[in-house]
């Protein structure tokens, strides 16, 4: 850091990109990573059956040191820890690239955005299953989605009342 006459601070770009954790530019992305999840606990061995699918894949690729992510939390909860521990490691550049078993497993909606930033930000997104659908398909689907999902929260807050409604009762016997 240096000052100027006026006192201000003069930082170069080496120690900005320190300061916030980025990587030297001249570092490549050295990370492989196998990206695993399920809606819920329920589903356990599809998750256990996708990392199959997926060492299947690493091993006839030759592909070595790949780390492997497990998750279980829905697709549109973008705040899954192990998901943003991901997106934070693919802003810093350390993530050469990135294999799901589908595209829904990362997230079930705006999968070309991630996949936008994982590719500026230096990370190969690589699909095993990619289903071609038609623009059609594809909108009636991510409907689909968002209506489930709500309908779950909705179906959530009912059990949520339930239960108040009976600690109330309860409480005032």
């Amino acid at each position: 850091m240096a000052r100027t006459d006026s006192n201000r601070r003069l930082y170069t770009e080496t120690q900005v990109r320190e300061f916030i954790g980025l990587r030297q530019a001249n570092h490549a992305p050295t990370k492989l990573v196998a990206y695993c999840r399920v809606s819920s606990a329920a589903q356990k061995p599809d998750l256990a059956d996708q990392r199959k699918v997926l060492e299947a894949f690493v091993v006839a690729k030759g592909l070595a040191g790949v780390g492997f992510i497990e998750e279980v939390g829905g697709g549109l909860n973008f705040r899954r820890k192990r998901f943003l521990a991901l997106m934070d490691e693919s802003g810093r550049r350390e993530v050469r690239m990135l294999i799901l078993a589908h595209r829904d497993r990362l997230t079930r909606f705006g999968f070309e955005w991630f996949e936008h930033y994982a590719q500026t930000h230096g990370c190969e997104v690589l699909v095993l299953n990619q289903e071609r659908l038609s623009p059609e398909q594809e909108m009636v689907q991510d409907l689909m989605t968002i209506v489930h999902c709500f309908s779950s929260r909705l179906y959530g807050l009912r059990n949520y009342r339930k239960k108040l409604d009976a600690s109330a009762e309860t409480g005032c016997e």
